[in-house]
């Protein structure tokens, strides 16, 4: 194998054979094949081919630190087999990508000289800081070529697990805000609790019920929804502005305590469906993909997407970050 400014090539009849049924690296000719660093690791493990020397593992990760990882996000995707092209050899099948984007995929019954992508693909480290508007911009513009975003994490074990990040405009069947509502629930007379939150004395002929909890003494409004009501301007505060917005787009908005995020929004009338949305307050949204996982995950498991909200251009948007279908979670295999 010999060292090539942009990776190694590797010589010889099999060369044709790697990329012709499996998409590995970038043909330069018929019998010459350019590998990165990592496709060389997987064709190693997986395809039996020699390393260019016994000690090049080691020389390779000085070269670069994160081979290890990016190895194993090969593995994870290319073992089911799904045809992987990475972002530095995209441009020379003319196929249109993200920036942001480190790979494309194709299925295990296409390949990328029959057409496009059906995702694209980037990796992160378990640790690594999540990024909200830069998942949202990238999302978005996937999405806009009918792709699916992708992004595959790698913990402190080399283990791995895929999610698909979306954006959402969550709405519902309630309607908007009734003009005055706001008004109309602040002239009532009330009573400050510890918590924040107020306890609304006056509740009769309540005019929304999306609008606090009821109970035996009044309708118990909380803090968040307090400062929606109680200030002169329901975008005083991140929550409340957020809080709004849910409530504008027809959505019930209840606390999701329960669920470890701020609020569980549903879309019909309580009790006719469970809430679809778990929707985090952004100041107390995990600040790396180890916790965004572990909220996806546990939104999962109780039928329900994890919404994280950002402002962006006046507005508030919604990026998704979810488990793929059961024949799309991708993970490389186990070793003990």
């Amino acid at each position: 194998m010999e060292k090539h400014a942009e990776g190694w090539i590797f010589s010889g009849q099999a060369s044709d054979r790697l990329w012709a049924k499996s998409a590995i690296g970038r043909p330069l000719s018929r019998s010459d094949l350019l590998l990165t660093s990592a496709e060389v690791i997987f064709c190693h493990e997986h395809r039996h081919l020699e390393l260019p020397y016994p000690e090049w593992v080691s020389d390779a990760i000085s070269d670069d630190l994160n081979l290890l990882d990016e190895s194993a996000v090969i593995e994870a995707l290319r073992v089911p087999g799904n045809k992987i092209v990475l972002g530095v050899n995209l441009k020379h099948l003319d196929v249109v990508y993200s920036t942001s984007t480190w790979a494309g995929r194709w299925s295990s019954d296409m390949h990328p000289r029959d057409g496009d992508p059906i995702a694209e693909v980037r990796w992160f480290h378990a640790s690594s800081e999540m990024n909200v508007e830069d998942l949202y911009k990238w999302s978005y513009e996937v999405s806009s070529r009918d792709r699916i975003a992708e992004v595959m994490i790698v913990d402190d074990e080399s283990s791995v697990v895929s999610y698909r990040v979306t954006t959402v405009s969550p709405s519902g069947d309630m309607g908007e805000l009734k003009k005055n509502l706001l008004e109309e629930i602040r002239k009532r007379k009330f009573k400050p609790l510890s918590n924040n939150g107020v306890l609304v004395l006056d509740s009769d002929d309540w005019p929304d019920e999306r609008i606090g909890i009821p109970n035996p003494k009044g309708r118990i409004i909380d803090s968040i929804c307090a400062e929606m009501i109680y200030t002169d301007n329901e975008n005083d505060s991140m929550g409340s502005s957020i809080l709004f917005d849910l409530l504008s787009r027809g959505l019930h908005a209840r606390p999701g305590f329960k669920y470890g995020t701020r609020w569980r929004c549903y879309d019909k009338p309580l009790g006719e469906e469970h809430a679809p949305w778990l929707v985090v307050h952004p100041a107390e949204a995990p600040c790396d993909w180890e916790g965004a996982c572990l909220a996806s995950r546990l939104a999962a498991g109780v039928g329900k997407a994890w919404l994280h909200p950002l402002h962006l251009d006046d507005s508030w948007q919604y990026l998704c970050i979810s488990r793929p279908p059961a024949d799309s979670r991708w993970s490389n295999p186990s070793r003990r």
